[in-house]
């Protein structure tokens, strides 16, 4: 198999890889293969740590890594609940902004792999039918396009103006009915493209199509476990108070990490944003506080987003239990010992502090 298909499982030549293999999704989930676990962990990891990427990306196989993606798709249409399908297409969509990133690089200096490892920034524009929408400002001799055009339809089709005020039109130069804008804000645009191609189908039934019934009851372990995980969304009282030193130990913890080393795990960085977000933090304050990091702007803004639902309300950090699974919990306090969730533990010591100081208002 095409080692680039498992890298851009939803490629159009990804689909047609799986179709084309002859592996029968039914009988690979009814032997519990190696697939089934990695579309497990894919799932596990979007919820969990906002990516999909394999935390042992040695230990599976090119086929594993491609079978895996359309099985994680069967477990988040089992899951059945829409922050599942969220949740999971925003982190494949961040994963592959990350992909794109290393690879558009190593195009760029002219060393792409010839086993078709990697992808050019025209590639991806012609998977996503772009590229006669976008077009490159002549660079400066010796150097890479920083600048493009896009056509003002795909434009519009792609971005949203919720992601600040830099994305409206009214603050945008258009020249000729087309946008022109940066390359980070081209692969912004393109991660929104890939967004909505995982999201689209999902969810899908399973259960009362042929097969479905045997395949749904196979992966029933696997659903139980990641509905679980989904659970640590929690309703939460109306919090808007931002007192670091009323932090739990272990979001202290990640924040003076972050701010001492600069460097965090995926899953702990995100186990903090959704903290800070649930806090009642909004997507400029949480940036701000990120400030004196090296943590990107453009992904602390894009994780922020797609911690909250429709409605605005937010997705809680995960729980304790999650947390020491992931060796994020450390030094535990008498608090600790009575609560089950940071939130609660915040919510406490908001409750019984005799002086509450507003970071807002430092």
């Amino acid at each position: 198999m095409n080692p680039l298909h498992a890298r851009y499982p939803f490629f159009d030549g990804a689909r047609e890889a799986v179709e084309a293999s002859g592996v029968a999704l039914p009988t690979l989930i009814a032997d519990d293969a190696p697939a089934v676990a990695r579309g497990r962990e894919r799932v596990e990891r979007a919820l969990l740590s906002g990516t999909t990427e394999s935390e042992t990306p040695r230990e599976w196989s090119t086929q594993d890594e491609l079978l895996s993606y359309p099985i994680a798709r069967i477990l988040v249409s089992l899951i059945d609940a829409p922050a599942a399908v969220r949740k999971y297409a925003a982190a494949e969509a961040a994963t592959a902004a990350d992909h794109f990133a290393e690879d558009f690089s190593s195009t760029d200096d002219g060393l792409k792999s010839t086993n078709q490892r990697t992808v050019s920034l025209d590639d991806v524009l012609r998977e996503f039918d772009l590229a006669d929408d976008v077009i490159a400002e002549p660079p400066e001799r010796g150097r890479d396009p920083d600048w493009f055009r896009v056509a003002l339809g795909s434009y519009l089709t792609l971005s949203n103006a919720d992601w600040g005020d830099g994305w409206r039109l009214v603050n945008r130069e258009v020249v000729d009915g087309a946008v022109r804008v940066e390359r980070a804000d081209l692969t912004r645009l393109l991660r929104e493209a890939v967004e909505r191609r995982v999201a689209d189908g999902l969810p899908f039934q399973v259960r009362g199509t042929a097969g479905g019934d045997a395949i749904a009851d196979s992966l029933e372990s696997e659903i139980g476990t990641l509905r679980d995980l989904l659970a640590d969304r929690r309703d939460v009282r109306q919090i808007d108070t931002v007192a670091p030193d009323l932090f739990p130990p272990c979001m202290s913890h990640l924040l003076d990490r972050v701010r001492r080393d600069n460097e965090l795990d995926a899953h702990s960085t995100f186990a903090l944003t959704a903290f800070l977000t649930g806090i009642g933090m909004d997507t400029d304050e949480v940036v701000q506080f990120y400030r004196d990091t090296t943590l990107d702007e453009e992904t602390i803004r894009y994780q922020t987003e797609y911690l909250r639902d429709d409605t605005g309300a937010q997705f809680a950090a995960p729980t304790c239990a999650t947390m020491q699974a992931y060796g994020d919990c450390v030094n535990k306090d008498e608090r600790c010992e009575t609560i089950a969730h940071p939130m609660s533990y915040y919510e406490k010591a908001l409750d019984e502090a005799d002086d509450v100081r507003e970071w807002r208002e430092a």
